[in-house]
């Protein structure tokens, strides 16, 4: 319970809180200027000061720096179990807190505080208050413990976090969500806080929140074989694909590591290669004159066959054709054309038999000198055969160590696919048994059926027609938590679902040794709700505060509580513990204006 909030300076304006319904209320008086406000007066501050004393962030701390107002020290007086507990936390130096409360109280709350002090050392002397100062951490761990029973699991920190359930207490923002308390809020928080806070069985909560976690993991590791650029081959889609391809490859790498194992270089390579591709042109050019020559022998033996003397009667016919047209008296014999004629074949057929005989003999030396030639070349192509020239040993090495290179990331590859599988499998195993598990333990727990039942009751004081508070299991994501109320969607009704669900855990966790005994609400959450359920939440909450034993803080406007709508014998003004005012700079929070 919170006992009081004072600060330094003096211009401060402390206020004590008492059990039950407390009202910080902003009253916008006659002597105010006309276009006074009520906004700036102090209501959000004097609940971001509660949040900063208890370790929160440090918003409060960014607002007064800017307002040159740093050098503020603030004070929260608490009433944890029965130990009454005093804290404060200054501007200047936040991050750190000074506790003040029982020695034995302190020792037994503060961990791993190895140097001695002077409250140590007076620990015998009685039932002692001392002060302690604290880092900001240790006391949010301090309070998670003596306000939420959060202590450690074994060596671990309790998954479920002070800061985690403070926000829900003490709701500075986010009205129109009853699950969560600020925006955009980690799933896993809202999973694990609300589960929590409802008596269900939390852990569950936390291990489907590690579910999902390593599944997150195994699909980021998904996207990264997808993107690995270090195989030239196309990704396969499948792990047998990969075997085939590491398979291939692999025969590839031990035809290559065969061929270097038995590589030889010769000295004078070069030399011989280019010896030897002289001699191939030289035998391409044998090659077509032996063509050549064997086509011209071919040729002259045609013609001679073909080459006889003329006929008789030929002969005469045309030399009696010639005598007509030329009137040339033919004078000559016969037997002498004839004899000319005869000479005339003689001596061409021996002209061809002479030039066939001397293209055979050059056919024969073309062919002897080719022979040659391809016995040398073949010498050469041996050696070549045999031994091989740095260059193509040096690509030889080149492909292997691709080849290597490509059957090195193939087989990572397939290792990592296999542990995914393994893993994926394993996860959707644990979930489903999770699942199962889960299932039968919120048929058996009663926690959920009067949460249902106090979120029943306090929606149908406000609508007279009850909502729903709706919890079930989804295989995938765990606990899924809803509210409904009829005539929901407008933004009323969406923040009365927030104050219905607040209310009903304030009262869910009066019943336990260990809770935090407040509830607080900024006057943001009844902005714009009609004026019946304005009244009615008010009276609930101090109805339920008081009946339940915690406090319940609720800033509110002046012109935003509606007088007429109040039940005969209410009277709000009573429960107004600090009334704020804008007539002048006394009658804010601070005491200044800022």
């Amino acid at each position: 319970m919170i006992l009081r909030v004072e600060a330094k300076p003096n211009s401060f304006r402390a206020v004590k809180f008492e059990p039950g319904l407390n009202v910080v209320l902003a009253h916008r008086t006659a002597k105010s200027a006309r276009r006074g406000t009520r906004n700036g007066l102090g209501k959000t501050t004097l609940l971001r000061i509660v949040h900063f004393c208890m370790g929160g962030s440090e918003t409060l701390k960014e607002d007064m720096r800017e307002s040159h107002l740093e050098n503020w020290q603030f004070t929260l007086e608490l009433l944890i179990g029965n130990e009454p507990v005093s804290v404060s936390r200054s501007l200047e130096r936040s991050s750190q807190v000074v506790v003040n409360a029982d020695s034995r109280w302190l020792d037994r709350n503060i961990i791993a505080n190895p140097q001695q002090s002077s409250l140590q050392q007076t620990m015998d002397l009685g039932n002692l208050r001392g002060e302690r100062k604290l880092a900001v951490s240790q006391w949010r761990r301090i309070l998670g413990n003596e306000l939420y029973n959060l202590k450690s699991q074994g060596h671990e920190p309790h998954p479920v976090v002070f800061e985690g359930l403070i926000g829900y207490d003490a709701r500075l923002n986010r009205f129109d969500k009853p699950f969560e308390f600020r925006v955009n809020q980690y799933r896993r928080d809202v999973h694990l806080c609300n589960a929590y806070m409802l008596g269900l069985n939390w852990q569950f909560a936390s291990k489907w929140q590690e579910i999902k976690r390593r599944e997150d993991a195994v699909k980021s590791e998904q996207n990264k074989l997808r993107q690995d650029e270090h195989l030239s081959v196309e990704i396969p889609t499948s792990i047998g694909e990969l075997e085939t391809e590491r398979d291939r490859l692999q025969r590839v790498l031990d035809r290559t590591d065969a061929d270097l194992s038995q590589f030889r270089v010769h000295p004078q390579y070069v030399h011989i290669e280019t010896e030897a591709n002289y001699l191939t042109r030289q035998l391409h050019d044998l090659s077509n004159r032996i063509l050549q020559l064997k086509r011209l022998i071919d040729f002259h033996d045609e013609s001679m066959r073909e080459d006889r003397p003329a006929s008789e009667r030929k002969v005469v016919k045309l030399y009696e054709e010639a005598g007509s047209a030329l009137s040339i008296p033919v004078v000559r014999r016969l037997e002498d054309v004839r004899a000319f004629h005869t000479q005339i074949t003689r001596n061409r057929h021996e002209f061809l038999l002479k030039e066939v005989s001397r293209l055979n003999e050059d056919l024969e030396n073309t062919i002897r000198e080719r022979e040659q030639l391809s016995e040398t070349r073949a010498e050469l192509m041996a050696v070549l055969d045999t031994h091989g020239a740095i260059e193509e040993y040096t690509r030889i090495q080149q492909l292997n160590e691709k080849s290597r290179s490509e059957l090195e990331a193939i087989t990572t590859r397939i290792e990592e696919l296999k542990r995914i599988e393994t893993e994926t499998s394993k996860i959707n195993i644990e979930r489903e048994q999770l699942f199962l598990d889960a299932r039968i333990d919120l048929d058996e727990k009663t926690a959920i059926s009067k949460a249902r039942e106090i979120f029943d009751s306090n929606t149908h004081a406000l609508y007279e027609r009850a909502g729903k508070l709706i919890v079930h299991l989804d295989p995938n994501a765990g606990y899924k938590f809803d509210v409904d109320i009829s005539r929901s969607g407008s933004t009323g009704v969406d923040k009365m679902k927030v104050f219905c669900y607040d209310l009903m855990r304030a009262e869910l966790w009066s019943k336990r040794d260990v809770r935090p005994g407040f509830l607080i609400h900024d006057s943001t959450l009844f902005a714009d709700v009609d004026e019946r359920q304005v009244a009615r939440a008010l009276e609930l909450g101090e109805q339920k505060s008081r009946e339940c034993g915690f406090q319940y803080i609720v800033c509110l406007n002046s012109d935003n509580i509606p007088h007429s709508e109040f039940s005969e014998g209410f009277e709000i003004d009573k429960f107004v513990r600090l009334k704020l005012t804008d007539n002048e700079p006394c009658g804010r929070l601070l005491g200044i204006e800022f």
